[in-house]
């Protein structure tokens, strides 16, 4: 089976990290930047790096950007470049675009001139810390929507000896459990039957509201 191919334009810190995590999962990895010194500056963490002006149809063409499965947007200062840029991968075909956005405003432009998804990794990353400081029980946290959340929690001692079925946990906090991971080893999905031992750490998915009320049980 063929693996998928990625183009990463806009070599930030986001970019960057994005290209290098998936080179180093093995994927071909195409990174671009007008910047020559960006691009200069992780040309040993990719497959490709090529500096263009990614706001020039031509130039994309040029760089057959439409073989790639997915083309990632990572500009994040200059706007402009991230919108022209976004729109000019949906005119010429590209497959599947993801784009990042610096605000709410920013996002809907982007799904408008065809992003096919927008992330917010400034806005996600202190989402994910700021749960880290409030709860010392949350590992990792991921806001699916404005409504859910995913979740990972240190079982709250409260739950420890009680089965997934008898703990409630769905009627009393609107939320699922969709894996344990227990160890070395991850229960997917979990048994009704299933008891929750000490150190499981539990992944949940679920209104916002229900998971901050698992993680502040003790």
């Amino acid at each position: 089976m063929k693996k998928k191919q990625f183009a990463i334009i806009g070599l930030g810190r986001f970019g960057t990290s994005m290209a290098s995590a998936l080179h180093k999962m093995g994927y071909d990895v195409l990174a671009i930047d007008k910047d020559g010194q960006r691009v200069q500056e992780v040309s040993d963490e990719v497959t490709h790096v090529v500096q263009a002006d990614t706001t020039d149809e031509d130039a994309l063409l040029a760089l057959g950007i439409r073989n790639f499965d997915v083309v990632v947007v990572a500009i994040g200062e200059d706007i402009q470049s991230n919108v022209l840029t976004t729109l000019q991968l949906k005119e010429i075909g590209v497959k599947y675009i993801v784009a990042k956005a610096r605000n709410p405003l920013h996002g809907k432009m982007l799904q408008k001139i065809g992003a096919d998804r927008v992330v917010y990794p400034e806005r996600d990353m202190a989402q994910r810390v700021a749960h880290n400081l409030i709860s010392t029980n949350v590992l990792d946290y991921i806001e699916l929507s404005p409504k859910f959340s995913i979740a990972e929690i240190n079982a709250p001692k409260i739950l420890v000896g009680k089965s997934l079925v008898g703990s409630n946990i769905r009627a009393k906090y609107g939320i699922n459990v969709v894996a344990i991971k227990r160890g070395e080893d991850l229960i997917v999905p979990p048994l009704p039957t299933e008891n929750f031992l000490d150190k499981d750490i539990l992944v949940v998915v679920g209104t916002n509201e229900g998971v901050q009320r698992l993680e502040e049980l003790e």
